[in-house]
């Protein structure tokens, strides 16, 4: 950091799930904090975010903005009123619009960062116009592919746009004793292919649970790692093709390391709202070989042949391809899993990360003055 100041970075988020978006605002939230810098979190007090940043040591206030309100614009606009800051960074539609529409009657307000985690497409209108352009002084995106869909398909500045992938702690995610860590969890020898993600349908669960089912490895195993609205049809799926003996619901688990380093494959077949997915740079960072497809910026931190394989997505065949290929050949796995690592360690450490989100804060708070 060229710049010593010391910034009061707020972050907003009106979001009750839990996944990759949220673990990326707190893991920034207490690097900035880390840096000396004021950061504090506005989120509902029924959002598993406010429990997780207590616990994360992440300052946090309760507002009520899970909704699109009058009371959550009053509610932000009287905080920010109260408690001055120097930049806000907004993550969902929800408090984004909140803020903006706060910050709008509120004189001195701070400027708008508006980080787009996924590549959900934005409405084409003119009040979604305004909350992009004139309401929010800089746009995150967290790939290059988001940045581009932006500046193409919505017309918006690119100028005023740059891409950040969500960095993951090098030291924490590393390649471990297999054997140890399935001893650890309870888990038998043979093959095993993983995933960690949230249950929910974009992530394609189904189709990789129907593609294990197809695989002639009847010593293979799948491990499900992560909870979500999905679990109750995953399960019942998983029955239904008598899988129940074979498959591992691990629910969610705050360390998931042990987990990935227990993985012979890491597979996350998503086909919708994705950036550069964190279980996908955890798992390469762990030596993984990582079966995956080609959505939203994925293929940012996968190259085909090179450090995994892609699919094409909602299909179950090309996957179970794909796994087969893994399963059966150990130094493919090996030579991807290799090159997974050293290009995750190369492009995206928690510190690059830290550093480009420093710059665009203390950029946008020097422009905006």
């Amino acid at each position: 950091m060229t710049d010593p100041r010391q910034l009061r970075i707020v972050h907003t988020e009106a979001s009750l799930g839990w996944g990759g978006q949220e673990i990326r605002i707190l893991s920034e939230a207490a690097g900035m904090a880390a840096r000396g810098h004021q950061v504090r979190l506005l989120c509902p007090a029924e959002a598993r975010i406010f429990s997780e940043a207590g616990a994360r040591g992440v300052a946090v206030t309760a507002l009520p903005i899970s909704r699109k309100n009058p009371r959550g614009v009053f509610a932000l606009r009287r905080w920010l009123a109260a408690n001055p800051c120097d930049v806000i960074n907004t993550h969902s539609s929800t408090d984004s619009w909140l803020a903006a529409l706060a910050c709008a009657s509120l004189a001195g307000a701070p400027p708008l960062v508006r980080t787009r985690h996924i590549s959900a497409p934005i409405p084409d209108n003119a009040a979604t116009r305004w909350l992009y352009t004139r309401a929010t002084a800089r746009i995150v995106t967290t790939g290059e592919r988001l940045r581009e869909t932006l500046v193409h398909q919505n017309g918006f500045d690119g100028a005023r746009i740059v891409s950040i992938p969500t960095g993951v702690d090098t030291t924490r995610f590393a390649p471990g004793d297999r054997d140890a860590a399935r001893a650890a969890l309870g888990l038998p020898p043979g093959p095993l292919v993983g995933i960690v993600a949230t249950l929910r349908s974009w992530k394609g669960h189904r189709f990789l649970v129907e593609a294990f089912h197809s695989l002639a490895r009847p010593e293979a195993r799948l491990a499900i790692v992560g909870d979500g609205p999905q679990r109750e049809a995953l399960e019942a799926q998983v029955a239904g093709l008598g899988l129940g003996d074979r498959v591992t619901f691990a629910g969610n688990r705050a360390d998931v390391t042990p987990w990935l380093q227990a993985f012979d494959v890491f597979a996350l077949p998503s086909y919708a709202n994705e950036g550069v997915p964190q279980a996908i740079v955890q798992a390469m960072l762990c030596a993984l070989p990582v079966v995956t497809t080609a959505v939203g910026s994925i293929g940012e931190a996968v190259q085909d042949g090179m450090t995994g394989l892609m699919v094409a997505p909602q299909q179950a065949a090309p996957l179970a391809a794909a796994l087969a290929r893994l399963l059966d050949d150990p130094a493919l796995r090996e030579q991807l899993g290799a090159a997974a690592r050293a290009a995750a360690l190369e492009r995206f450490s928690l510190e690059s990360m830290l550093d480009r989100m420093e710059a665009v804060f203390i950029d946008t708070v020097a422009t905006h003055g």
